[in-house]
């Protein structure tokens, strides 16, 4: 069997996005050519290797062994040819992640990689919008609150994020030691979301209750979340994070210290193509080396 390298690369892109229009955006190709080097593929190996579906495909039995053949060479092979002996960093790399997460910890990080001559562009976004991005090529890299369950994307966990219930010290004095759910009740709650997931989570895990209210404040961004915080607003519950230094300096503080505190996992996710790319490994080992101190 004679097979052109172009067959199998959009064979490969087709089997990692789940579908002929994501491949034909990672490739940079037009619709029609993809499905037409998928159809001559299928034709050179004699069986199918997707099958059709309403919104997509679906690799076959035959289909995802020759994803398992030829994966790893392919991609070796892209890395080479993207190589460039006399560049630190070949090409700009593309990073996605929550907002906060990336101007608190991981652009401090990279800071010594984009000074010694990185190119990198930054994008904030939700867990869903941050892997599709993945999938369709717009991002190389994401931090992302939810572990991504796309074919071919490669995950592994970055950082443990901790919460604590925090409060400026005109409230914290107001209220019993320890505090209680009941004994909040009167006081302002400051959310992300209009169904405050982190406060209605540390409810749930620390007080051992549903969070029966609706918040009285509500900002789309933790760091805004922080700063009505130490204004007095009223209470919140943050990554701990982003509230060391106030936390530090009493500007906030923490109202419960339960003896596990919640925790959620942010995991680095590589999209598929893109691993072996020596930009691409620079900023993964950067992040995991820094995290182990955050």
């Amino acid at each position: 069997m004679k097979v052109s390298l172009d067959l199998l690369r959009s064979f490969l892109a087709v089997h990692r996005s789940g579908s002929i229009t994501g491949a034909a955006e990672l490739l940079g190709l037009a619709q029609p050519t993809v499905t037409a080097q998928l159809r001559a593929l299928e034709e050179a190996v004699g069986r199918p290797l997707f099958e059709r579906l309403p919104r997509g495909v679906t690799p076959t039995a035959a289909g995802n062994e020759l994803a398992r053949r030829v994966a790893d060479p392919l991609d070796r092979l892209a890395a080479v040819l993207a190589e460039d002996p006399d560049t630190a960093y070949p090409r700009t790399v593309f990073l996605g992640g929550p907002a906060e997460f990336l101007a608190e910890r991981v652009l401090p990080a990279l800071a010594g990689p984009v000074a010694d001559g990185l190119e990198l562009r930054v994008s904030a976004g939700l867990p869903e919008r941050l892997v599709d991005d993945l999938a369709a090529g717009r991002l190389d890299l994401a931090v992302t609150s939810v572990r991504p369950r796309r074919r071919g994307v490669a995950v592994e966990p970055l950082y443990d994020e901790e919460f604590v219930l925090v409060a400026a010290p005109a409230w914290a004095g107001r209220l019993p030691d320890p505090v209680t759910a009941a004994a909040l009740r009167e006081v302002p709650l400051v959310a992300y979301g209009e169904e405050a997931p982190i406060v209605r989570r540390y409810w749930r895990t620390v007080f051992e209750t549903r969070l029966t209210r609706t918040p009285s404040l509500v900002v789309a961004d933790l760091r805004a979340v922080r700063a009505a915080v130490v204004a007095g607003a009223g209470v919140s519950v943050l990554p701990t994070y982003l509230c060391g230094d106030e936390l530090a300096s009493g500007a906030l503080r923490a109202l419960l210290a339960p003896p596990v505190p919640p925790l959620n996992t942010l995991f680095l996710a590589v999209r598929p193509g893109v691993t072996g790319r020596r930009e691409v490994q620079a900023v993964r080992r950067t992040l995991l080396a820094a995290a182990a101190d955050w």
